[in-house]
C-alpha cells in the first residue's frame, strides 16, 4: 500500500496530515493576531503619551517666554536688587571709549565688603589669592 493512499478509520493520511497544518497554521496566526493586538496597544500607549509630552513642553516653553520677558524682569530686578536702567550720564560714545579704556581702573574709596554665596559656603583654600602666579602647567611623562 502506498503511503498517500493509505487509510485511517475512513480517512487518507493525507487528509489527516493536511488538517493537522492547517489547524497548526490557524494556531499560528491566531498567536501572531493576538500579538500584534498587544504591541498595537502598545504602541497607542505610547504615542499618548508622546502626546502628552509635547504638550507639556509647549507648555513650559510657554512659561518659559512668560517668565523671559523684559519688562517682568526689569520690574523685578527693580523691586528685589535695587537695580535701575542705566542713566545717560552713565553712557559713553564710541571715541571716548578708547580713553576709557586705556584709563587705569581706581581702587574704590570705601572698602567693598564681600558676602559669601548662602549656596556654596567661602572657602579661603578654594580660589587663589589676587598676587598670586597661576600654577605652571606640568606635562605628564609619556
Amino acid at each position: 500500500m502506498n503511503l498517500l493512499t493509505r487509510r485511517v478509520r475512513g480517512f487518507r493520511l493525507v487528509d489527516l496530515i493536511a488538517l493537522g497544518l492547517l489547524t497548526a497554521l490557524i494556531f499560528g496566526v491566531y498567536l501572531a493576531k493576538t500579538i500584534a493586538g498587544r504591541e498595537r496597544t502598545e504602541i497607542a500607549k505610547v504615542e499618548r503619551q508622546i502626546d502628552m509630552e509635547k504638550s507639556r513642553i509647549r507648555l513650559l516653553q510657554a512659561e518659559v517666554s512668560h517668565l523671559e520677558q523684559p519688562a517682568r524682569i526689569e520690574r523685578l530686578s527693580e523691586a528685589y536688587l535695587g537695580l535701575a536702567p542705566v542713566t545717560f550720564k552713565r553712557e559713553i560714545s564710541s571715541e571716548a571709549l578708547a580713553y576709557a579704556a586705556g584709563k587705569p581702573i581706581e581702587a574704590p574709596k570705601t572698602p567693598v565688603e564681600v558676602t559669601p554665596d548662602p549656596i556654596q559656603p567661602f572657602s579661603p583654600t578654594a580660589a587663589p589669592a589676587a598676587d598670586a602666579p597661576p600654577p605652571a602647567a606640568t606635562e605628564a611623562p609619556r
